[in-house]
């Protein structure tokens, strides 16, 4: 189900732009909702499971750090595709290599540690995922790549996840090193999650509506503990 649910994100992106073209407002309330409700999974969940796994707190710490730094690096190949916004400033055609590459590692990754946590993961990355659907699939037509380059694109986004879950729940070396990749990603998604929230918000002006979807996302989660 794991593996259908992370497919499926990507696809309710593709058509949400190709038939229903949301506007920026809705993409931003979105956006603050997935964010909340990545935030509060990482935070109500993801820590405190990997901290009764282990007795080594140091090292969960380092990797937490080592996640947000990782993240950061790749952001800066992605243009911030990871929390809603492609920063792109070039009308070249050529397709964006590095970009691709770093949304794909960040699929990828986000997606090993899943296959050992509850289903509160599972969902947080199918609804974080979303909108990172929809921000790649808005970006890849919007520079009018061929039809075949953004089916090959999407399709290849939507099977990292997957893969993820496969690699982390047979391959040895995965399970090993568990604590320590949750570590890494909760790191990851406290890095984007809260960089979602402070974008949420623009000019530091409040937004009942955008307050609203970042209270639902942490309220859902909150019921489920």
């Amino acid at each position: 189900m794991s593996y259908i649910l992370l497919v499926i994100a990507v696809l309710v992106g593709f058509f949400v732009v190709y038939f229903i073209k949301p506007k920026k407002t809705i993409l931003q309330l979105l956006l603050a909702f997935s964010g909340a409700y990545l935030l509060s999974v990482t935070i109500l969940h993801l820590l405190p499971e990997v901290y009764q796994e282990t007795s080594n707190y140091k090292t969960v710490g380092v990797f937490i750090l080592l996640g947000i730094v990782i993240q950061s690096v790749l952001e800066f190949f992605s243009k911030g595709a990871e929390h809603g916004h492609i920063h792109k400033h070039t009308d070249s055609k050529q397709f964006p290599i590095l970009l691709f590459m770093s949304l794909c590692i960040h699929a990828f990754s986000e997606g090993l540690p899943i296959h050992s946590a509850d289903d509160n993961l599972l969902w947080a990355i199918v609804i974080h995922k979303i909108p990172i659907a929809i921000v790649l699939t808005s970006f890849l037509i919007h520079t009018k790549y061929s039809k075949l380059e953004i089916f090959l694109s999407l399709t290849t986004f939507a099977i990292m996840s997957p893969l993820g879950v496969l690699l982390g729940n047979n391959v040895s070396y995965f399970n090993m090193y568990n604590i320590e990749i949750t570590a890494l990603i909760i790191g990851v998604f406290l890095h984007i999650s809260t960089i979602i929230l402070f974008e949420s918000t623009e000019n530091h002006k409040f937004n009942l509506k955008k307050f609203v979807a970042i209270l639902l996302g942490i309220f859902l989660t909150l019921i489920t503990l």
